[in-house]
């Protein structure tokens, strides 16, 4: 006969004193509702397309994340009493205080389980510890390993995991010895989170008390140590495993031969790995997978040949993985006929070959210059079965281009637009640039026609062809040509522009990136910030200063800020004409406008700070950790030394320090002399400024005026 239904609906579970229910419809205070109901679309579903697939998508990834919904559903799944103890904990705003514990002690008793029950959904970690000590002060009461086991898991799902390594101590002095199952979970979660060191803490403290861990604990005690590159440490823990006679296991070894893998220590892997087969523990594919799979993530080679040779003498047969492990690494390291051996050794076993390893194999080949290989490899993929994908096209279209078959990769280009796989930039890059430097513009341009009726944002890619073509100097003067070529098509942007004028003045050809520049602004276009600041670096190095200080202007008017070197290249110009105050006022305005400035910028500041005291000797010592960071005094750290010192020292000073630079062959004789005539000049130039300063403040500038003097500026 069924039991009987309590009221709560619900089957109860008696006890003692009062019944355990779980909750049904009665028994549940509210019932929770979905808080953002969706409403019932209409909408068909999106129709599946086999081009946009991503095989590593999960529908899970789009859910939003767990609401507090959660944990007031957890706490429905509560005991009444529980409940009724987490929801004084709710109601109380100061927390832990007496409010709580006259709530707490409306209960006859409070036992262990219930104490762990409640620990298990708190998350308050102040509260936790304080219920946990309330409920040890109880007449008779002792905590049991459930109550101390959910205490630390309390601790460390609120990041207090250095609290939750105490707890066994604090089991200890409350009488109460821990034993390896408490160490395990302090392990467990350290190991979770990657806290290497504070699993091998735990480990020593076990010790401490006498625990030998198990087999399974010593491995996942090493395991996590290897694998936060701790090697040493889990080599030290394995010295304590043999000392405890305790018997390797397959994994055991596996563990510390993967560690010394990933450190480079390959005579002591094999070492380790013959030691494994002498205790009739023999590697099976899998072990020998995974040691190629660190091996290969290093990027040694040698090493995975040899482990490949071992597994071949213990007479294991290599399965899928273990192949395109191998070859895939032999083909990204460089070696890729080795890779094909074992391409072919696949094939000849009747091995299913995955599309990764022949695009990776296309890859290799193109790299070497075998084009033909490659090609032979798309055959051999299409006659098993397969759609070669965007990225082994690509590779065969740059090898093509590569090898001036132009003609074939344009061919191959209009097979993957009547495949569907939508070609994008990576695969008409290699074609534009071959037709430029084989000055094919008419191919070029129509190239760019069948580009716009593909939907290509054929601008944006221009730009990227641009970029891609001055990234080399031999080539900067084809992409000007190029450039000739289709500016008059509708081709040309204010960022191509920029690009080339970037181009030219860094191989120093500066009329030609003016030249540019002028033609700009005759088109009328709408010059960007980056033009600006291009344009004021070469007009610096034209000593054409007032028209960079303009183009700095038409910055600021843009509400903008120019680039760094640009901001370099204008404050060495105008230190270089004498305006050293207008170069000091740009140096504050670009640390003021810039995240990062240059450090040279930095120490001029500095510079004029130390020179408020007066002191060469401060000056150089400044200087000499400036050359420490790799800065040399320029033309900006000199005018630097000469306001501070004109506004704030004397020419002694000053002349001291040149005197310094000279001596130590950073300043040169004849800079030296010009730096001197500088520094006269601007403590005339600031000596004249104080003076009619004083005769506007005593008001006599008028009475001079009024007398005839012509040497008070209007």
């Amino acid at each position: 006969m069924p039991p009987k239904p309590y009221f709560f609906y619900g089957h109860r579970k008696p006890s003692q004193n009062r019944p355990t229910v779980y909750g049904g419809f009665f028994s549940n205070r509210y019932s929770l509702k979905d808080p953002d109901p969706k409403p019932h679309s209409n909408q068909p579903e999106p129709i599946f397309d086999l081009q946009k697939w991503d095989p590593h998508y999960l529908p899970s990834q789009n859910r939003p994340p767990r609401s507090q919904t959660a944990s007031l559903s957890q706490s429905q799944r509560l005991s009444p009493i529980a409940r009724f103890i987490v929801d004084s904990f709710r109601k109380s705003q100061s927390g832990w205080g007496p409010e709580v514990v006259t709530q707490l002690n409306k209960l006859r008793r409070v036992t262990p389980d219930l104490v762990a029950e409640v620990l298990k959904v708190e998350n308050n970690p102040v509260l936790a510890s304080r219920f946990f000590h309330w409920a040890g002060k109880q007449k008779g009461y002792r905590h049991t390993f459930a109550s101390y086991n959910a205490l630390t898991y309390c601790l460390n799902r609120n990041k207090l995991f250095r609290a939750a390594d105490q707890v066994p101590e604090l089991m200890d002095s409350q009488g109460k010895p821990p034993t390896e199952k408490q160490f395990e979970i302090l392990i467990r979660m350290h190991a979770d989170c990657g806290r290497g060191l504070r699993v091998n803490y735990v480990y020593r403290k076990m010790k401490k008390f006498g625990l030998v861990p198990s087999v399974f604990l010593y491995n996942r005690i090493m395991d996590a140590l290897v694998k936060t590159n701790h090697l040493d440490l889990a080599l030290s823990v394995y010295d304590d495993f043999k000392a405890h006679e305790l018997v390797e296991e397959s994994i055991t070894y596996m563990i510390l031969i993967k560690g010394l893998c990933k450190e480079g220590r390959f005579e002591e892997m094999f070492e380790l790995l013959g030691k494994m087969r002498d205790n009739l523990c023999k590697p099976d594919v899998f072990a020998y997978t995974a040691m190629l799979k660190v091996l290969v993530s290093e990027g040694n080679l040698e090493a995975c040949c040899r482990v490949w040779e071992e597994m071949r003498k213990d007479m294991v047969e290599p399965d899928v993985m273990a192949y395109v492990t191998l070859v895939m690494g032999l083909c990204k390291g460089g070696e890729v006929e080795r890779g094909y051996e074992l391409f072919r050794e696949m094939k000849e076993k009747g091995i299913l070959i995955d599309r990764a390893i022949y695009g990776v194999l296309v890859d290799g080949f193109v790299g070497k210059g075998k084009v033909g290989k490659a090609c032979d490899l798309l055959k051999d993929l299409m006659d098993s079965g397969y759609r070669a994908d965007l990225g082994i096209y690509n590779s065969i279209i740059g090898g093509l281009c590569n090898v001036k078959h132009v003609y074939k990769a344009y061919k191959l280009f209009e097979v993957t637009v009547q495949d569907g796989l939508e070609p994008n930039f990576a695969t008409v890059n290699p074609m534009l640039v071959c037709y430029a430097e084989m000055g094919r513009m008419d191919d070029f341009c129509k190239l760019l026609e069948r580009m716009k009726k593909l939907k290509f944002s054929v601008v944006d890619d221009l730009e990227k062809f641009f970029e891609f073509l001055v990234g080399k100097e031999e080539r900067i003067m084809m992409a000007l040509e190029v450039f000739e070529e289709i500016k008059g098509k509708g081709f040309s942007t204010v960022a191509i522009y920029n690009i080339l004028m970037g181009a030219l003045h860094k191989i120093g050809d500066v009329q030609k990136a003016l030249s540019l520049y002028v033609e700009m602004k005759d088109l009328n276009l709408d010059l960007d910030s980056s033009t600006y600041s291009i344009a004021i670096q070469c007009f610096a190095e034209n000593e054409d200063i007032q028209e960079a200080c303009a183009c700095h202007n038409k910055i600021i008017e843009m509400s903008h800020v120019p680039s760094v070197p640009a901001y370099c290249s204008l404050a060495k110009g105008l230190c270089k004409i004498g305006e050293i105050d207008a170069a000091m006022m740009l140096v504050r305005d670009c640390l003021g406008n810039v995240a990062s400035g240059p450090i040279k910028f930095k120490y001029t500041l500095t510079i004029l700070h130390v020179c408020r005291s007066g002191d060469a000797e401060k000056v150089i010592e400044v200087l000499n950790e400036m050359m420490q960071e790799g800065c040399c005094p320029d033309e900006v750290i000199c005018s630097a030394i000469i306001s501070g010192m004109c506004k704030y020292g004397t020419l002694e000073e000053a002349r001291k320090v040149f005197t310094n630079l000279r001596e130590r062959k950073l300043l040169r004789e004849a800079s030296t002399i010009v730096y001197d005539e500088i520094l006269i000049e601007h403590m005339k130039k600031k000596t004249a400024d104080l003076v009619l300063s004083g005769l506007k403040f005593f008001g006599l500038e008028s009475k001079l005026k009024a007398k005839g003097c012509t040497l008070i500026p209007r």
